[in-house]
Protein backbone atom coordinates (compact mmCIF):
# COMPACT_ATOMS: atom_id res chain seq x y z
CA UNK A 1 0.00 0.00 0.00
CA UNK A 2 1.40 3.36 -0.71
CA UNK A 3 1.36 6.62 1.78
CA UNK A 4 -1.63 7.94 3.00
CA UNK A 5 -0.47 11.10 3.53
CA UNK A 6 2.15 13.64 2.82
CA UNK A 7 2.42 16.77 4.32
CA UNK A 8 5.11 20.06 3.65
CA UNK A 9 6.56 21.22 7.17
CA UNK A 10 7.57 24.77 7.09
CA UNK A 11 11.27 25.22 8.05
CA UNK A 12 11.31 28.87 7.79
CA UNK A 13 13.69 31.02 5.17
CA UNK A 14 17.67 31.67 4.55
CA UNK A 15 19.79 34.10 2.28
CA UNK A 16 21.74 33.48 -0.16
CA UNK A 17 23.42 35.53 -3.86
CA UNK A 18 21.28 35.21 -6.52
CA UNK A 19 25.07 34.19 -8.32
CA UNK A 20 24.82 31.18 -5.93
CA UNK A 21 21.47 30.07 -6.46
CA UNK A 22 22.14 30.28 -9.87
CA UNK A 23 25.73 29.39 -10.82
CA UNK A 24 27.22 32.55 -12.87
CA UNK A 25 24.19 33.46 -13.94
CA UNK A 26 22.44 35.51 -11.55
CA UNK A 27 21.05 38.44 -10.83
CA UNK A 28 23.13 38.83 -8.08
CA UNK A 29 21.88 40.41 -4.62
CA UNK A 30 20.24 38.74 -1.96
CA UNK A 31 17.33 35.94 -2.53
CA UNK A 32 15.36 34.85 0.28
CA UNK A 33 14.04 31.06 -0.05
CA UNK A 34 12.21 28.69 2.11
CA UNK A 35 12.94 25.52 3.53
CA UNK A 36 11.03 22.60 4.55
CA UNK A 37 10.64 19.01 5.28
CA UNK A 38 8.18 16.57 3.79
CA UNK A 39 6.43 14.22 6.23
CA UNK A 40 4.94 11.05 5.10
CA UNK A 41 2.35 8.53 6.86
CA UNK A 42 2.63 5.45 5.48
CA UNK A 43 1.42 2.41 6.28
CA UNK A 44 4.76 1.37 7.86
CA UNK A 45 5.43 3.71 9.90
CA UNK A 46 5.72 8.11 9.48
CA UNK A 47 8.82 8.94 7.76
CA UNK A 48 10.66 12.43 7.62
CA UNK A 49 12.94 13.59 4.21
CA UNK A 50 15.10 15.87 5.89
CA UNK A 51 14.70 18.33 8.35
CA UNK A 52 15.76 21.56 8.06
CA UNK A 53 17.97 23.62 9.82
CA UNK A 54 19.05 24.65 13.45
CA UNK A 55 18.35 28.14 13.48
CA UNK A 56 20.87 28.28 16.66
CA UNK A 57 23.76 26.79 14.38
CA UNK A 58 22.58 28.81 11.69
CA UNK A 59 22.95 32.33 14.13
CA UNK A 60 26.35 30.82 15.37
CA UNK A 61 28.41 29.78 12.25
CA UNK A 62 27.07 30.90 9.13
CA UNK A 63 25.19 34.28 10.45
CA UNK A 64 25.46 35.54 6.87
CA UNK A 65 22.20 33.06 5.54
CA UNK A 66 20.30 35.17 7.71
CA UNK A 67 17.79 32.76 9.22
CA UNK A 68 14.32 33.60 9.94
CA UNK A 69 12.52 30.74 11.76
CA UNK A 70 9.99 31.02 14.76
CA UNK A 71 9.29 28.19 17.07
CA UNK A 72 6.19 26.80 15.08
CA UNK A 73 8.89 26.37 12.07
CA UNK A 74 10.68 24.05 14.54
CA UNK A 75 10.31 20.03 13.57
CA UNK A 76 9.05 19.64 16.87
CA UNK A 77 6.88 22.38 16.20
CA UNK A 78 5.55 21.68 12.88
CA UNK A 79 4.57 18.29 14.26
CA UNK A 80 2.76 19.77 16.70
CA UNK A 81 0.26 21.07 14.58
CA UNK A 82 -0.40 17.86 12.99
CA UNK A 83 -0.84 16.05 15.99
CA UNK A 84 2.53 14.41 16.68
CA UNK A 85 5.74 14.67 18.71
CA UNK A 86 8.81 13.67 17.42
CA UNK A 87 9.35 10.94 19.29
CA UNK A 88 6.65 9.50 17.00
CA UNK A 89 8.73 9.46 14.10
CA UNK A 90 9.75 6.14 13.12
CA UNK A 91 12.86 7.35 10.16
CA UNK A 92 14.45 10.23 9.03
CA UNK A 93 15.73 9.98 5.59
CA UNK A 94 18.40 12.45 4.51
CA UNK A 95 18.72 13.44 0.95
CA UNK A 96 22.34 15.24 2.25
CA UNK A 97 23.91 16.00 5.30
CA UNK A 98 24.69 20.02 4.37
CA UNK A 99 23.09 21.83 7.23
CA UNK A 100 19.66 23.13 5.91
CA UNK A 101 18.88 19.47 5.53
CA UNK A 102 19.62 17.91 8.98
CA UNK A 103 19.55 20.03 11.56
CA UNK A 104 16.24 19.23 12.69
CA UNK A 105 17.75 15.43 13.54
CA UNK A 106 18.62 15.86 16.73
CA UNK A 107 14.82 16.28 17.95
CA UNK A 108 14.10 12.73 16.27
CA UNK A 109 15.73 10.49 19.05
CA UNK A 110 13.22 7.38 18.11
CA UNK A 111 14.06 7.14 14.26
CA UNK A 112 15.92 5.24 12.45
CA UNK A 113 18.20 7.47 9.79
CA UNK A 114 18.60 6.47 6.12
CA UNK A 115 21.07 7.71 3.94
CA UNK A 116 23.53 6.89 1.09
CA UNK A 117 26.39 5.51 2.30
CA UNK A 118 28.86 7.74 -0.26
CA UNK A 119 26.57 10.76 1.89
CA UNK A 120 27.96 9.67 5.14
CA UNK A 121 31.91 9.33 3.97
CA UNK A 122 31.50 12.53 2.40
CA UNK A 123 30.38 14.71 5.89
CA UNK A 124 33.25 12.78 7.53
CA UNK A 125 35.90 13.76 5.16
CA UNK A 126 34.46 16.87 3.40
CA UNK A 127 36.33 18.60 0.43
CA UNK A 128 37.98 22.39 2.43
CA UNK A 129 34.94 23.89 0.13
CA UNK A 130 31.97 21.41 2.00
CA UNK A 131 32.85 22.20 5.07
CA UNK A 132 30.44 24.99 6.10
CA UNK A 133 27.88 22.85 3.84
CA UNK A 134 28.47 20.23 6.62
CA UNK A 135 29.05 22.18 9.58
CA UNK A 136 26.25 20.53 11.37
CA UNK A 137 26.93 16.91 12.89
CA UNK A 138 24.27 17.05 15.42
CA UNK A 139 22.67 14.32 13.60
CA UNK A 140 26.08 12.17 14.75
CA UNK A 141 28.06 12.57 17.89
CA UNK A 142 30.76 10.30 16.26
CA UNK A 143 30.74 12.06 13.17
CA UNK A 144 31.53 14.89 15.14
CA UNK A 145 34.07 12.60 17.02
CA UNK A 146 35.07 11.76 13.53
CA UNK A 147 35.84 15.19 12.63
CA UNK A 148 37.45 16.62 15.83
CA UNK A 149 38.67 20.80 15.92
CA UNK A 150 37.48 21.05 12.28
CA UNK A 151 33.75 21.26 14.23
CA UNK A 152 32.51 24.22 14.22
CA UNK A 153 29.37 23.81 16.70
CA UNK A 154 30.37 21.32 18.99
CA UNK A 155 27.35 19.26 21.09
CA UNK A 156 27.59 16.54 24.01
CA UNK A 157 29.14 13.41 22.61
CA UNK A 158 26.11 11.61 24.59
CA UNK A 159 23.04 13.62 23.38
CA UNK A 160 21.71 10.44 21.86
CA UNK A 161 23.19 7.81 19.26
CA UNK A 162 21.45 7.69 16.35
CA UNK A 163 20.92 4.42 14.45
CA UNK A 164 22.45 4.97 10.84
CA UNK A 165 20.98 2.54 7.46
CA UNK A 166 23.40 3.47 5.11
CA UNK A 167 21.82 3.00 1.10
CA UNK A 168 23.35 2.53 -2.32
CA UNK A 169 21.61 2.69 -5.58
CA UNK A 170 17.95 3.53 -6.24
CA UNK A 171 15.74 2.05 -3.80
CA UNK A 172 12.43 1.32 -2.86
CA UNK A 173 12.25 1.72 0.69
CA UNK A 174 8.23 1.14 1.67
CA UNK A 175 5.60 0.42 -0.85
CA UNK A 176 5.62 3.39 -3.08
CA UNK A 177 8.75 5.09 -1.68
CA UNK A 178 11.28 5.73 -4.23
CA UNK A 179 14.70 6.99 -3.12
CA UNK A 180 16.80 8.07 -6.59
CA UNK A 181 20.34 8.40 -6.63
CA UNK A 182 21.11 12.30 -8.17
CA UNK A 183 24.73 12.95 -7.12
CA UNK A 184 26.55 15.79 -8.10
CA UNK A 185 25.20 18.37 -5.10
CA UNK A 186 26.85 16.02 -2.91
CA UNK A 187 28.46 12.83 -3.53
CA UNK A 188 25.42 10.81 -1.89
CA UNK A 189 22.46 12.83 -3.00
CA UNK A 190 19.03 11.71 -2.83
CA UNK A 191 15.92 12.71 -4.63
CA UNK A 192 12.22 11.05 -3.38
CA UNK A 193 9.08 10.22 -4.93
CA UNK A 194 5.64 9.40 -3.04
CA UNK A 195 3.00 7.64 -4.66
CA UNK A 196 -0.29 8.29 -3.27
CA UNK A 197 -4.26 7.16 -4.42
CA UNK A 198 -5.38 9.96 -5.28
CA UNK A 199 -3.17 12.23 -6.93
CA UNK A 200 -0.25 12.18 -9.30
CA UNK A 201 3.18 10.94 -7.64
CA UNK A 202 5.16 13.71 -5.91
CA UNK A 203 9.10 13.77 -6.62
CA UNK A 204 10.90 15.90 -4.28
CA UNK A 205 14.22 17.21 -6.00
CA UNK A 206 16.12 17.60 -2.42
CA UNK A 207 19.41 20.22 -3.86
CA UNK A 208 19.53 18.31 -7.01
CA UNK A 209 17.62 20.96 -7.97
CA UNK A 210 17.08 24.45 -6.20
CA UNK A 211 13.97 25.85 -8.43
CA UNK A 212 11.51 25.56 -10.98
CA UNK A 213 13.88 28.25 -12.94
CA UNK A 214 16.59 26.36 -12.15
CA UNK A 215 15.48 23.26 -14.34
CA UNK A 216 13.96 25.41 -16.22
CA UNK A 217 17.55 27.18 -17.15
CA UNK A 218 19.41 23.69 -17.01
CA UNK A 219 21.31 25.87 -14.28
CA UNK A 220 22.82 24.65 -11.19
CA UNK A 221 23.40 26.27 -8.04
CA UNK A 222 27.05 26.87 -6.69
CA UNK A 223 27.31 24.67 -3.94
CA UNK A 224 28.08 21.97 -5.79
CA UNK A 225 30.77 19.26 -5.22
CA UNK A 226 30.26 17.90 -9.34
CA UNK A 227 29.11 20.23 -11.67
CA UNK A 228 28.55 17.97 -14.54
CA UNK A 229 27.01 15.16 -12.48
CA UNK A 230 24.40 18.12 -11.30
CA UNK A 231 23.54 18.56 -14.64
CA UNK A 232 22.98 15.26 -15.36
CA UNK A 233 20.84 14.29 -12.60
CA UNK A 234 18.88 17.66 -13.15
CA UNK A 235 18.13 15.89 -16.92
CA UNK A 236 17.33 12.82 -15.33
CA UNK A 237 14.68 14.53 -12.41
CA UNK A 238 13.04 15.80 -15.64
CA UNK A 239 13.18 12.26 -17.14
CA UNK A 240 11.38 10.48 -14.18
CA UNK A 241 8.67 13.51 -13.33
CA UNK A 242 7.91 12.21 -17.30
CA UNK A 243 7.96 8.29 -16.91
CA UNK A 244 5.77 8.62 -13.78
CA UNK A 245 4.12 11.55 -14.65
CA UNK A 246 5.60 13.25 -11.19
CA UNK A 247 5.29 16.32 -10.27
CA UNK A 248 8.31 17.69 -9.41
CA UNK A 249 8.97 19.69 -5.78
CA UNK A 250 11.96 21.66 -5.56
CA UNK A 251 13.69 22.65 -1.93
CA UNK A 252 14.40 26.22 -2.23
CA UNK A 253 12.33 28.00 -4.67
CA UNK A 254 10.66 31.38 -3.31
CA UNK A 255 8.56 31.72 -6.45
CA UNK A 256 6.83 27.57 -6.47
CA UNK A 257 7.12 27.73 -2.46
CA UNK A 258 3.52 29.94 -2.08
CA UNK A 259 1.50 27.23 -4.11
CA UNK A 260 2.49 24.25 -1.98
CA UNK A 261 -0.03 23.02 0.89
CA UNK A 262 1.64 23.47 3.95
CA UNK A 263 0.98 21.34 7.33
CA UNK A 264 -1.66 21.19 8.32
CA UNK A 265 -3.08 20.91 5.48
CA UNK A 266 -1.59 17.57 3.37
CA UNK A 267 -1.88 15.94 -0.01
CA UNK A 268 -3.48 12.49 -0.31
Amino acid sequence: MSANKVYLLDGGTLVIDGYHAFWNRGPGGELRFPCYAVLIDHPDGLYIFDTGYDHAHVERVLPFEKPLQTETQTIPGQLKIVGLKPADINYVINSHYHFDHCGGNIHLTEASTLCHAKELEACGCPQPFEVLGYSDLSFSPEMQQQRGSEVLNALPLDIYTPKFETLGGDQEIAKGLWLFETPGHTAGHYSLMVELKNRRPMLFTADACYSKKNMDLMCISSFHLDPVASLNSMQRLKDLAEKYDAELFYSHDPASYPDYQLAPNFYS
